[in-house]
């Protein structure tokens, strides 16, 4: 007794919409808006004239096999035309655009840093200088790697991802945060470590010191570039600078913001212990530079990987929005109560909201009651003489009643996704 749609008996059952004309034909409620019908098949007699039409379960399945293998060749096809031919369509909006042509512009910047940083290094020896040119190094990659995360995240859902891509943006923030540790605050401790057990003369500081202040001034203008944005953010949002922070809601910003605080840090340590050598010649003030640019790098690591985790995991919402979401329903006549509600974070601001309802079925009825001509159905009920009449009365109200809560279901539903919107 399962219903079908004919797309689905199209689809799934091989078959053409003219075979679809001789089947039994129900008009049923729609799912998605509750003044519509829409027509569906019974499942056994959509499965039944797809054997008529192939003959056997085999020839079919055969059949599907040669459809699925079409559809992927199209679709990998029509995806390069796509790439190729038609920007508009590749599932990019203009803010996803515009973060990647930021990051594509860090990532020259911090090339650049990260250049004139190891010619410094190789002039001078200097461990401090050696750990800002990895610094850079580290930011230069996992930059890439953010703006890859970005680009992936605004890709359609598909049928192996019916729910999308958006967790690539803090898969990718979270590959950043172990690269930041590996790349940056590994090799930053390890060369700080060597320069202290084995210390060696380090030579003029001067060139160092001119690029560490041009490090500097662009560090500081992609820092309050990040600051603003993310001020914007959490304003629109209704939070607070340091809960938009710390709740990641946009880690690709997040992840800039520190890196950039740490990269100012970093300098301001480098050039400090880096004085201390010039003006004391004693080397082990600059390796304990490399030791304090590694420590930075490592701290920062370990609020991304931390953050990004609970955002992967499924971290709530609000306590306060989720209160809001369950007096909304309590409130509702329809809703005797609601037990086990969960509200998770998906990101991209989306939300997926979880609980179980338990429905007043009086209401539900007399709903359905008020919509009815009342003095026509007790015509109904007077004309039942047999317990075949009764059982068609029954099945005939009970179904329009079952039909009447998942209107009521709709309702709610949309109702939860207004309030979301400030979301």
């Amino acid at each position: 007794n399962n219903f079908i749609t004919g797309v689905r008996a199209i689809n799934e059952f091989c078959l053409k919409s003219s075979d679809l004309d001789q089947l039994r034909k129900i008009k049923r409620r729609s799912p998605h808006d509750d003044t519509e019908t829409f027509t569906v098949y019974l499942r056994s007699d959509v499965e039944a004239k797809s054997l008529e039409v192939w003959g056997s379960p085999e020839a079919l399945a055969r059949e599907r096999k040669r459809r699925k293998e079409a559809e992927i060749k199209y679709r990998e096809s029509d995806k390069i035309v796509r790439n190729l031919h038609d920007s508009s369509t590749s599932g990019f909006t203009e803010n996803i655009k515009h973060q990647i042509l930021l990051f594509l512009l860090f990532i020259f910047r911090n090339g650049l840093n990260f250049f004139f940083k190891l010619l410094a290094w190789v002039y001078t020896g200097s461990a401090s200088m050696f750990s800002e040119a990895i610094h850079s190094l580290a930011d230069t990659c996992n930059q890439a790697l953010l703006a890859l995360g970005i680009s992936q995240s605004a890709r359609t859902p598909d049928p192996s991802h019916p729910y999308g891509f958006t967790n690539m943006r803090y898969i990718a923030s979270l590959i950043s945060g172990v690269g930041i540790f590996m790349m940056g605050a590994g090799l930053s401790w390890y060369h700080g470590i060597i320069g202290l057990l084995h210390p060696h003369p380090v030579e003029s500081l001067l060139w160092a010191y001119c690029i560490l202040a041009g490090s500097l001034v662009s560090e500081g203008a992609t820092l309050l570039v990040a600051i603003n944005e993310i001020r914007r953010s959490a304003r629109a949002k209704g939070l607070s600078f340091y809960q938009y922070v710390v709740q990641s809601r946009d880690p690709s910003t997040n992840v800039v913001l520190l890196e950039d605080a740490a990269a100012v840090l970093s300098v301001a340590v480098a050039a400090t212990c880096m004085g201390l050598t010039s003006v004391t010649g004693n080397p082990y003030y600059d390796s304990v530079g490399s030791l304090g640019v590694g420590t930075l790098l490592g701290t920062v690591s370990a609020f991304l990987i931390y953050t990004n985790t609970e955002a992967l995991l499924g971290r709530s919402i609000e306590p306060e929005q989720l209160q809001r979401l369950t007096e909304l329903l309590e409130s509702d006549p329809v809703v005797r109560a609601i037990h086990d509600v969960k509200a998770t974070d998906m990101g991209m601001s989306k939300v997926r909201f979880k609980a179980e309802v338990d429905f007043d079925g009086r209401v539900v009825t007399r709903s359905y009651l008020e919509k009815q001509d009342i003095e026509q159905l007790l015509q109904e009920i007077q004309q039942v003489k047999t317990l075949e009449e009764l059982e068609a009365f029954m099945l005939k109200h009970g179904e329009n009643i079952v039909d009447m809560l998942g209107a009521e279901v709709d309702r709610l539903e949309k109702d939860l996704k207004v309030n979301l919107t400030v979301y």
